[in-house]
C-alpha cells in the first residue's frame, strides 16, 4: 500500500456544487444598480448589517465572485478542512481522542451539508465563547430566515468561517484545532527566494548616516518607506483562501520584491495614496502604529520586516498587531501563527537549500523580533471584534473599547482584500467613492484615527479609485477584480485627538 494519506470521501467537494435556492429575490445585474442610483447611499438611519449604504453583494449574485464563492470555493475550502482533520485522526492512538475528533468531523459534514443545501443560517450553539451572544443578536435581528445565498456575502461568509469554529469548540480535546495550520505553515516554507531576499536586506540594523543632511535622511527615508509598503502590499498575493491550488513557481512570482519589479507593478496601484500616506508617516517620531493583519506566512513576514523598519527608524517606540482569536478565512494569523513564524525564524529548519549566510540572516531577524516583544515594542492582540459578522463601520457602536484603543494610534493600517471589505461594507459603491465616504464612521466619528487600507484587489467592491479607470478595466479585463493583479493603497486622515463620543 502506498504511504500517502488517501483524501477521505467526505472531504471531497463535488465537481459541481447544485445550491437549492428556493424563494430568492429576484437577479440583482450591475445595470439595474445604475437605474437605482438615485436611491443611495442609504442614510445612515436606513443602514445595517442586512442593508448596508449602497447594495450587498449576495450569493445569488451570479455575475458576482461572491457567487463563485458560495457556491464553489467555500465547499472547496471546507472539503480540504475534513481532509486535513482525517489525516491528524490517522496519526492519533488514544481512543478517547480519536472519537472526540470524529464528532467533530461529523459536524464538519453537517456544515458541508447545510452550505451545499443552501440552509438558513441557524443560531450558533453556545460553546462558551464570549461571542455567541453577538453572533446571535445580528442573527436575530438582521438575519431570521436568510440563508447562505441570501444573505449577504460578507455575512455568510463570516458565518461559515465561525460555524467551522463551533465544530471544534463543542469537543473536549480539540477546542483550539486550526484545519488550515498546516497549510500556512507549508506556504512559507515554499517562499524561501523572497524570504532570503528580505532577510538579507535587512538583517543588519538600520542606520543613520551622519554624513548626510536631515532632508537628504528624510528623503532616503520616504523612498525606502515606499519600497516597504509595496513589499507589505503586493506580499497580500499569497492568499490560501483564494488561490487553493499553486506551483511553487506560481508563489515565487507573486512574492518577487525586487526594486524593478515594485517600479512596474506601482503603476497597477488603481488608487494611490502612497505618497501621501508616505508624507504622513516621515512626520510620526517615536509613535504607535497599528497593523490589523491579515494572512499569515509570507505576508505577515513582509509585515514583520516593515514594522522593523518602523522601529528602527524612529518612526514608532510600538507596533501594535491585530490578528484572530480563532482560524478565519483560512490564512488569518492567529496566535499560534504568530508564535511559529517567530520561532521558525530563530529555531526553524524549513529551507532545505539555504546557505549558511541566508540562515544567519533569518535568524538575526527572528532573535530581534522576539526582543520587540519581550520589551513590549511589540504587541500581539486578538480582540474578539475581528471575528464576528459585522463590518468595521459598526467597530465604535459594537466594540467600543477596540475604538478607543485605535483612536490613540497615530495610524492603522488594514491590510488584505478582508479587512478592505469589512471597512466598505461590501457593496456595490460607486468605484470612485471617496475612501472618506466608503469607511463612513473609522473617518466620520470623534476620535477616528488615521486609517490606511493596504490591499490587492480580490473581491467586487472597490472604491477610491479616478473615475472612468474601472469602466475601461471592465471592458478590456473583464476578471480584473479578482485577479490579485490591481491594488489600492488609499489613506483616510480620520478625526485624531477628538474625545470619542459613545451613545449609552
Amino acid at each position: 500500500m502506498s504511504n500517502e494519506t488517501k483524501t477521505h470521501p467526505s472531504a471531497k467537494a463535488p465537481q459541481k456544487t447544485v445550491l437549492n435556492l428556493g424563494n430568492l429575490p429576484p437577479k440583482l445585474k450591475p445595470s439595474d444598480m445604475k437605474q437605482s442610483a438615485s436611491q443611495y447611499p442609504r442614510t445612515p438611519s436606513r443602514v445595517n448589517p442586512n442593508q448596508p449604504p449602497w447594495p450587498a453583494y449576495r450569493g445569488y449574485h451570479e455575475y458576482s465572485f461572491a457567487h463563485a464563492t458560495m457556491g464553489v470555493r467555500l465547499p472547496t475550502i471546507l472539503g480540504k478542512a475534513i481532509d486535513d482533520v482525517w489525516k491528524t485522526l490517522n496519526q492519533e492512538y488514544d481512543e478517547e481522542r480519536i472519537v472526540d475528533l470524529v464528532n467533530c468531523i461529523h459536524r464538519l459534514e453537517d456544515l458541508m451539508g447545510d452550505l451545499q443545501g443552501n440552509s438558513k443560517l441557524r443560531p450558533i450553539i453556545d460553546d462558551g465563547a464570549g461571542d455567541v451572544a453577538l453572533w446571535n443578536k445580528e442573527i436575530a435581528k438582521f438575519f431570521r430566515g436568510k440563508d447562505f445565498m441570501n444573505a449577504p456575502w460578507l455575512f455568510a461568509e463570516a458565518y461559515k468561517y465561525r460555524r467551522l469554529r463551533e465544530c471544534f469548540s463543542l469537543s473536549k480535546y480539540w477546542i483550539d484545532y486550526d484545519v488550515f495550520f498546516r497549510q500556512k505553515c507549508d506556504t512559507f516554507s515554499r517562499s524561501n527566494q523572497a524570504v532570503f531576499e528580505l532577510s538579507q536586506r535587512f538583517a543588519e540594523p538600520h542606520k543613520h548616516e551622519g554624513n548626510i543632511s536631515a532632508e537628504a535622511q528624510l528623503e532616503k527615508n520616504k523612498l525606502l518607506f515606499l519600497e516597504l509598503t509595496q513589499v507589505c502590499l503586493w506580499g497580500n498575493s499569497t492568499d490560501l483562501s483564494l488561490l487553493i491550488d499553486m506551483t511553487e513557481e506560481d508563489i515565487k512570482k507573486l512574492q518577487s520584491t525586487g526594486g524593478d519589479h515594485l517600479a512596474a507593478t506601482e503603476k497597477n496601484i488603481l488608487g494611490n495614496d502612497l505618497h501621501k500616506l508616505a508624507d504622513y508617516v516621515m512626520t510620526i517620531k517615536n509613535g504607535r502604529i497599528d497593523f490589523v493583519l491579515d494572512n499569515a506566512g509570507f505576508e505577515l513576514y513582509c509585515d514583520l520586516v516593515y514594522a522593523d523598519w518602523l522601529i528602527q527608524s524612529g518612526t514608532c517606540s510600538q507596533v501594535i498587531f491585530h490578528g484572530k482569536k480563532i482560524p478565519w478565512f483560512v490564512s488569518d494569523v492567529t496566535k499560534k501563527d504568530w508564535d511559529w513564524i517567530l520561532n521558525s525564524c530563530v529555531y526553524g529548519q524549513l529551507f532545505q537549500d539555504a546557505s549558511d549566510a541566508e540562515v544567519e540572516s533569518l535568524r538575526t531577524l527572528g532573535h530581534r523580533w522576539k526582543q520587540y516583544e519581550k520589551e513590549g515594542k511589540w504587541k500581539y492582540e486578538a480582540h474578539p471584534f475581528w471575528c464576528t459578522g459585522y463590518t468595521f463601520w459598526d467597530l465604535h457602536s459594537e466594540a467600543p473599547d477596540l475604538f478607543q484603543h485605535l483612536s490613540e494610534s497615530d495610524l492603522v493600517i488594514f491590510k488584505g482584500d478582508l479587512n478592505h471589505r469589512k471597512l466598505t461594507y461590501d457593496c456595490h459603491a460607486p468605484l470612485d467613492t471617496p475612501f472618506n465616504q466608503a469607511i463612513g464612521p473609522l473617518a466620520s466619528e470623534a476620535g477616528a484615527p488615521p486609517v490606511a487600507s493596504l490591499r490587492t484587489i480580490k473581491s467586487d467592491v472597490v472604491v477610491g479609485i479616478p473615475s472612468g479607470v474601472g469602466e475601461k478595466l471592465d471592458d478590456e479585463e473583464p476578471g480584473w477584480k479578482i485577479s490579485g493583479k490591481y491594488a489600492v493603497v488609499l489613506l483616510s486622515q480620520g478625526r485624531k485627538g477628538e474625545t470619542p463620543v459613545y451613545n449609552n
